[in-house]
């Protein structure tokens, strides 16, 4: 573990190697799992101011879940997360070309929507807990699921921080992904 100001971060995040592989993987993660993606409160505001924006791009049982379910659920934890279709895929994913991707993000993409999509999704294989004490923990999770972005990022030889850059720099700016940086050098030199 590497302690950068109010973030416990695993070392796992500078030393494995991820990257992923949607012409492999074909976005499995949005259907697999026994819950949605965990949401921040401020992003159920969110989903819900932006939903006629991003809604047209999301399958009809995705948008008869929100409207059933909401924008969000309470899972068996306690935690804020994405509804599903079924219990299997996130209610904001759909299909196209046999691979799957989310409605808000395409969205975004496209200039129609100004949220890029919840952090949580946009960070994965990163978690990140928040404790009462203010600190965050950052830890890699590992998911059979995500074996090819694993397989790939070996290949490519990029660190699992390397590869979410940009959602790290959205989520905690620019200062602490150049810290990330400084702390993966350390690591090498101490090898």
């Amino acid at each position: 573990m590497i302690e950068i100001d109010d973030k416990i971060v695993s070392a796992d995040l500078l030393r494995e190697c991820f990257a992923c592989d949607l012409g492999k993987c074909k976005g499995i993660c949005c259907v697999e799992g026994d819950a949605g993606a965990p949401l921040d409160i401020d992003e159920v505001d969110l989903l819900e101011e932006e939903f006629d924006n991003y809604a047209p791009y999301m399958t009809e049982e995705g948008r008869e879940a929100v409207l059933e379910q909401g924008f969000m659920v309470v899972d068996q934890d306690g935690d804020y997360t994405t509804p599903l279709v079924d219990n299997a895929a996130c209610a904001y994913a759909f299909e196209e070309g046999g691979i799957t991707f989310c409605a808000i993000e395409r969205a975004y993409r496209e200039g129609k929507c100004s949220f890029l999509k919840p952090i949580s999704c946009h960070l994965y294989p990163i978690r990140v807990k928040q404790f009462r004490n203010g600190t965050y923990g950052l830890n890699y999770h590992r998911w059979a699921v995500c074996r090819d972005a694993v397989e790939c990022g070996k290949k490519l030889g990029v660190p699992v921080y390397k590869a979410l850059k940009e959602p790290i720099i959205r989520r905690f700016g620019e200062d602490f992904y150049k810290a990330l940086e400084s702390a993966e050098q350390m690591i090498k030199e101490q090898e």
